[in-house]
């Protein structure tokens, strides 16, 4: 990843809301899957300096 990139940790647990909230694990997972995030060690993972508001808005979509 390019320095320019954001580290995020996710929380423990998907707490199930709609839309499901930006820290939860599933949503980041679903962010990795697409390249446009990267797990850097256990919850932290470092986001694409490429990432849009509407991929952050379809991985959080129930």
């Amino acid at each position: 990843m390019s320095k320019s990139s954001t580290s995020v940790k996710a929380k423990k647990r998907c707490c199930k809301d709609r839309p499901r909230c930006k820290r939860c694990p599933v949503v980041l997972k679903r962010l990795a899957r697409q390249g446009l995030a990267e797990r850097v060690e256990g919850r932290r993972y470092a986001l694409s300096p490429k990432l849009k508001k509407k991929h952050v808005k379809k991985a959080r979509a129930r």
